[in-house]
């Protein structure tokens, strides 16, 4: 975990999914097709800007619908380790839509425990045409707004990610 983020919560995520590792990879470093299948079932990604290298931007729109029509909700972050085809961190922190980091108190959202930034490692493993994939995402506050509200999130996006990988492979 890097030194800018809190520790506090981790959620911890392993699929094995009928895919190659390139594919896989492609998936979670493309924009193009990150914004299909990142995310709960219902939400869509408008935006999904990724600049993977080390030190490299993210910049994520989550669009999300609403009684008052769509609310858009603004993910930035960095990436600190890039292992092609093995590994990824990066982090991830509110932002507005230019891509600058936001309080919570600042994206209005009224919670004293959320830290502002998360961390994010995933790891591929090359299972001769099959890849397992481990998530964890670090620094969440326990509860409904932060491990409860991630595992449902990331649980949804792995299965749009099973479903949306064989329409391009």
């Amino acid at each position: 975990m890097s030194e800018n983020a809190v520790l506090h919560e981790v959620v911890e995520l392993e699929r094995t999914f009928d895919a190659p590792i390139d594919l896989v990879w492609d998936m979670w470093t493309k924009g193009e097709h990150f914004k299909n299948w990142y995310g709960p079932k219902g939400l869509k990604i408008p935006v999904a800007e990724m600049d993977v290298r080390v030190g490299g931007k993210r910049l994520v729109c989550m669009e999300i619908p609403t009684p008052n029509g769509p609310m858009n909700s603004w993910l930035t972050g960095k990436y600190l380790e890039v292992t092609p085809k093995t590994r990824l961190v990066y982090t991830d922190t509110i932002a507005d839509e230019h891509g600058n980091a936001m309080t919570m108190q600042e994206a209005g959202v009224s919670t004293d425990d959320y830290p502002e930034v998360t961390e994010v490692t995933v790891t591929l493993e090359d299972l001769g045409g099959r890849t397992k994939v481990t998530l964890k995402h670090a620094g969440l506050p326990d509860g409904d707004a932060g491990t409860k509200g991630a595992k449902f999130g990331w649980s949804q996006s792995f299965t749009k990610l099973a479903e949306y990988m064989p329409t391009v492979a």
